[in-house]
């Protein structure tokens, strides 16, 4: 189905919205009138923009307050309408979306409102227009959809017909099976728009809190499949209003606005997409870094051995079982410090993966190597961290460690693998990571869980393989930082598993190195909350141990190292089931780092 987007979604200027909309490979667009009357160009010349990038003017929106209204009223409603007809002729489109009156002189009398709609229809049908008609859900007295289309049912005209609104109907609840008893052909539009699930006033949640499908909470893919049914053929249409959004780059947000689509057709079986190909864990996590000897120096004290140094590239492979670190030196600026730049992801088809990225608009990069180097795919993460797809050790995949010669064996000293990945994303992104991992990788995402950080709020939300999460798959877990935290150091961290944290512990510190350090009154805490076996709780508060339990009986017992740059290392021990991240001790945690770097 052709794909379209309101201006209104977008930052910038009128022409700026409208390059980003074509650049990101958009049908047509929606013209918010406030982007109409702030731009210098005349409607003739927004009109030829249009075409001349490529898109279609679809709709003129909005025009509010017009019906149910006293005949006075309604003289200078219609008069209003006629000067929007000749600036829509002008524009060269021909659909008008009239939102239900909010007015207080309009009265509740859908005899009226379909008589007034319906002379509205007379007139826009002399231009050559048709007047779509949406339930606010704030309206006045018409705020459902079902009641939007008994008055065009009633007012009976060939160019009136319902704009169908996804964040209108779903935010009130609306059951949007109703849609199939519209006839196809009477609706004239559909706007979507997803949105976090949230108990607040429903007209601020719409100005402020919209988001694309995928990104939010309601159920926008029925609702499209529903209107296919019906018999609607027009464009899928976005929406959104949402104050990031309107602060963030146009090009990057038009982008991911039109994967949000692709993904959608998909979800509502309208469209195929190669299959998910969902990663199994993670192969290597790769750190630049400019300066190799700290990090190493910590990568050592944690068991880690060098195993192999890359053929051709300033690149070493750090392994203890079956954890994976590539230490890449030669990518890093100083200023930069060490940085976690690239994941390798263990994939069944690598191949099939990275179709799939290709289809829903995932960036591949180039990859400059030697006629000797194993051949890897990679596509850029939101964040701009390079994700490989791997089958390491597979029969008839390239095997990616074979450009890493052997130097010696890993000796098994605690660590088993990488539990899960933390990932700090930038402030106007996070919606956008959680839609690029959720589509283009097949990640199941977890509620979001806000944390308070000593200045300001954290965001953080899981995604994970699996129906349920909670077996030894991949783990990725995305962080919203406060802008005071999140300017120019997005910290990150690698968290590793071990059967035993205590012992793991001890042998880190033994090598010299120091762990973070964790207030008293925490662990004071943890013996008001739970209980212990003797001594236990004495072991944690000497080592700088972290505990939790979920109401299952589960349990997460985990410290962290000292920062490098722009990375730490979490060691994590799971028990009876445990399938969260510790959120209750991220608190703490944050406030330690903070007195760390201090």
């Amino acid at each position: 189905m052709r794909k379209s987007i309101a201006t209104v979604s977008l930052s910038g200027s009128l022409t700026e919205k409208l390059s980003a909309a074509a650049r990101a490979g958009f049908d047509g667009v929606e013209i918010f009138e406030n982007d109409l009357l702030a731009s210098p160009l005349t409607p003739e010349q927004i009109r030829d923009r249009a075409a001349d990038l490529g898109l279609t003017i679809d709709l003129y929106q909005p025009f509010r307050d017009f019906e149910a209204v006293p005949d006075d009223v309604l003289a200078g409603n219609l008069r209003r309408a006629g000067r929007k007809f000749d600036l829509m002729r002008r524009l060269g489109t021909d659909t008008l979306l009239v939102c239900s009156s909010v007015s207080p002189h309009a009265v509740d009398d859908d005899t009226l409102a379909a008589a007034q709609l319906r002379q509205l229809a007379e007139r826009a049908h002399a231009y050559g227009i048709r007047v779509a008609y949406e339930a606010l859900a704030w309206g006045r007295h018409v705020n459902t959809y079902a009641h939007a289309w008994r008055i065009v049912e009633q007012a009976d005209h060939p160019a009136l017909g319902v704009c169908l609104d996804s964040f209108h109907i779903l935010a009130r609840g609306s059951d949007a099976k109703g849609i199939e008893d519209i006839p196809g052909e009477k609706i004239f539009y559909l706007q979507l728009a997803d949105a976090p699930l949230m108990a607040m006033d429903v007209l601020q949640w719409s100005r402020h809190h919209r988001c694309f499908p995928g990104q939010g909470g309601l159920d926008v893919a029925s609702l499209v499949r529903h209107a296919v049914n019906a018999g609607y053929r027009g464009p899928l249409s976005l929406e959104v209003f949402n104050d990031v959004f309107r602060q963030a780059d146009a090009g990057h947000t038009a982008a991911d606005a039109l994967r949000s689509l692709i993904a959608l057709e998909e979800s509502a079986g309208i469209a195929d997409l190669p299959s998910p190909t969902v990663p199994s864990g993670v192969a290597f996590a790769e750190l630049a870094t400019s300066d190799p000897e700290p990090v190493a120096a910590l990568l050592g004290a944690l068991g880690f051995v060098r195993t192999g140094r890359h053929t051709t590239k300033p690149v070493e492979l750090w392994e203890q079982g079956e954890a994976r670190i590539l230490l890449n030196s030669g990518t890093a600026t100083r200023r930069e410090g060490t940085a976690l730049t690239a994941i390798g992801l263990e994939t069944p088809g690598p191949g099939a993966a990275v179709r799939r990225a290709e289809a829903l608009l995932a960036p591949a990069l180039p990859r400059r190597r030697t006629e000797h180097d194993v051949p890897l795919d990679a596509v850029a993460a939101p964040d701009g961290t390079e994700l490989f797809f791997c089958a390491t050790g597979r029969p008839g995949h390239p095997d990616w460690t074979r450009d890493f010669p052997a130097e010696r064996a890993s000796v098994p000293a605690g660590i088993t693998g990488i539990d899960h990945i933390a990932l700090t994303q930038p402030w106007h992104q996070f919606d956008e990571a959680v839609l690029f991992h959720r589509s283009v990788l097949g990640l199941l995402p977890h509620e979001t869980v806000d944390v308070a950080d000593p200045y300001g709020l954290l965001r953080s939300r899981a995604l994970t393989s699996g129906v349920s999460g909670a077996g030894d798959g991949l783990r990725l877990v995305l962080n919203l930082a406060p802008t005071s935290v999140n300017q120019g150091n997005r910290a990150q961290h690698i968290a590793f598993t071990t059967g035993d944290i205590t012992d793991t512990a001890r042998r880190i510190r033994a090598a010299g190195t120091e762990l973070l350090s964790i207030p008293a009154n925490y662990h004071d805490d943890l013996d008001a909350r739970f209980e212990f076996s003797p001594g236990e709780l004495d072991t944690y508060r000497d080592l700088g141990i972290l505990y939790d339990r979920d109401e299952q009986g589960g349990e997460f017992r985990h410290f962290y190292t000292a920062t490098v740059g722009r990375i730490c290392f979490e060691v994590v021990q799971r028990t009876g089931g445990y399938r969260g991240y510790g959120a209750a001790n991220a608190t703490i945690r944050l406030a330690a780092q903070r007195d760390q770097r201090r």
